[in-house]
């Protein structure tokens, strides 16, 4: 039988076994703080993180045996953070060592320039050592920006898709290209989000795409292309990053993507979910109300400073609270490594869960690391969500487990500057009592 135990995170002291849940009698007359219910919503499809080729790079500074643990602890089943839902990018994004696409020889509409040789010296080992780890990792990739000649204007960093029938044909086929190179280099390549951040023209590769121009593409190019092929990738929508901000006046705004893509009676049966991240938070939960059937996403962790404190660390544990609560089914970080400041090739920096010094080799493994962990070492893949109720549900998240079907896991935070005692009701009534150090974050395992 499972026993219960509590692991809590402070900014001072990390990944403690704090005091033993307390069982309360079965007359206890205590109202339960936190009550988690028998009421079950999604199948938990995993976490992860991306692939990039600078995080390829920081992790050849490591040792052997540091670089071995860095993968045993993000992809191993037995290790610390087990991901099993992971990203990478489809040419290049803003931690590529420069820009690239994957047939950037103009006017190739035949694509006979294709080719992935860049990412078999970067990209795929990297994703082979996680594979050679966790054998059943889902894996999803995007593109940041087409081929430049697919664009108008032809630049990596904005611009817009030509939206004429050639130029979409040959980009529909791009992307089947693509899964059948990763597929015969013995990766596969589980689901295809169609562009990264399509709101935004950015100062790196990017391509701003309305959600009638995805309903075109997807519609009549890249779904019938998909089926006629036979190609077992997946279409998602995604990865969608607006509105932009979180103000509920109009629902048209809000779900230009998902209601433009999803009523289109030509592209909405090919879209198997929507991936959303950054600004897109704020439209998860009108597109799990409109489409309560369709798997979400979160498609990657916001990004952070390069700092990597203990204050970011914590506002990334608000936002995994934000999505899970929204019923998405998996949520994916952003870098895993880097070196130190987190420098992007266009100069920003961001944060990672671990840092790798290219002088000393140091490896750092930083706050949001342990952020990562309270959620992913014990809610696995297949495990369902439970219902939270009563004041505390507002810091807190529950999953019934099904490789351990005796426990419950609840991931529950103390925003308050000093400690707190929380009773805890598990689905089958029992009560839990349990101090929560002062702003904190922990994980409890409870016998059901």
């Amino acid at each position: 039988m499972t026993k219960a135990i509590h692991l809590s995170t402070t900014e001072k002291a990390s990944w403690v076994s704090g005091t033993a849940p307390e069982l309360l009698p079965a007359s206890s007359a205590d109202t339960p703080d936190l009550r988690v219910t028998a009421e079950e919503t999604i199948s938990w499809q995993g976490f992860g993180g991306c692939f990039n080729e600078l995080g390829s790079r920081a992790l050849k500074h490591l040792s052997p045996k540091d670089r071995t643990r860095v993968l045993d602890d993000l992809f191993s089943p037995d290790g610390e953070l087990r991901f099993e839902f992971c990203r990478t990018p489809i040419g290049a994004n803003d931690y590529s060592e420069d820009w690239y696409s994957l047939a950037e020889v103009a006017d190739d509409f035949e694509l006979q320039h294709f080719s992935i040789e860049r990412d078999r010296r970067h990209l795929l080992p990297f994703i082979k050592e996680a594979l050679r780890r966790q054998p059943e990792l889902t894996l999803f990739a995007s593109p940041w920006s087409p081929p430049t000649w697919l664009k108008r204007p032809a630049v990596f960093n904005f611009g817009k898709l030509i939206l004429k029938p050639r130029y979409l044909e040959a980009y529909a086929r791009y992307f089947l290209k693509y899964v059948r190179a990763y597929a015969e280099a013995g990766v596969t390549v589980q689901q295809i989000h169609v562009q990264n951040e399509p709101v935004s023209s950015q100062k790196f590769p990017s391509c701003v795409i309305t959600g009638e121009e995805f309903a075109l593409f997807i519609g009549k190019y890249l779904g019938p292309l998909f089926e006629r092929e036979k190609c077992s990738a997946e279409i998602w929508l995604g990865t969608i990053n607006g509105p932009e901000t979180d103000e509920r006046k109009s629902w048209s705004s809000v779900n230009d993507y998902a209601f433009s893509v999803m009523e289109d009676v030509e592209a909405g049966k090919y879209v198997k979910g929507i991936s959303y991240q950054w600004a897109g938070k704020y439209a998860v939960w009108r597109t799990r109300l409109g489409y309560p059937e369709l798997p979400l996403i979160q498609s990657e962790n916001e990004c952070g400073d390069g700092q990597n404190t203990w204050s970011y660390a914590w506002y990334v544990a608000d936002l995994l609270h934000h999505y899970l609560a929204q019923d998405v089914c998996a949520y994916v970080y952003w870098n895993m490594i880097l070196e130190p400041k987190g420098i992007s090739t266009w100069g920003w920096k961001q944060n990672s869960l671990y840092t790798a010094d290219p002088v000393t080799g140091t490896l750092t493994v930083n706050p949001e690391y342990y952020i990562m962990r309270h959620y992913s070492a014990f809610i696995r893949r297949g495990d369902r969500r439970l219902v939270c109720q009563r004041p505390w549900a507002t810091n807190a998240v529950a999953f019934k487990s099904i490789t351990a079907p005796d426990a419950t896991t609840v991931v529950v935070r103390n925003p308050f500057t000093r400690e707190r005692t929380v009773t805890v009701e598990t689905p089958d009534k029992k009560m839990w009592r349990v101090k929560l150090p002062a702003q904190s974050i922990n994980t409890l395992r409870l016998p059901v």
